[in-house]
């Protein structure tokens, strides 16, 4: 299984757990699934461990496809502060740090 990809590469707290649904199309075993995955995720194997798959609840008419979606760069939000609430500083053992607590 040289040329195999695991469906995430990334690992960290913000990689998403689980990708869009697939449809299954066969039990292999008792615990494993063959899902029918979409041509540009042809690297990954198509057989998940059950612990792998979470059952899809809702609506397939109401799944966004993500290709029409795009942020666009230009964005951005910019924070005026009103006023400054409070201010304290709080020593530690070799230095202090100033805290500003803004509306």
């Amino acid at each position: 299984m040289k040329n195999v990809m695991k469906v995430w590469q990334k690992r960290g707290n913000l990689v998403p757990r689980y990708v869009i649904p697939y449809q299954i199309l066969k039990r292999i075993g008792k615990v494993a699934y063959e899902l029918n995955l979409p041509n540009e995720m042809a690297p990954v194997h198509p057989i998940f461990h059950v612990s792998m798959l979470k059952k899809c609840i809702g609506d397939p008419v109401a799944i966004i496809p993500l290709e029409g979606l795009g942020v666009d760069e230009s964005l951005s939000n910019e924070e005026v502060p009103i006023e400054i609430l409070d201010r304290q500083v709080k020593r530690l053992r070799n230095k202090e740090v100033a805290s500003v607590k803004v509306l």
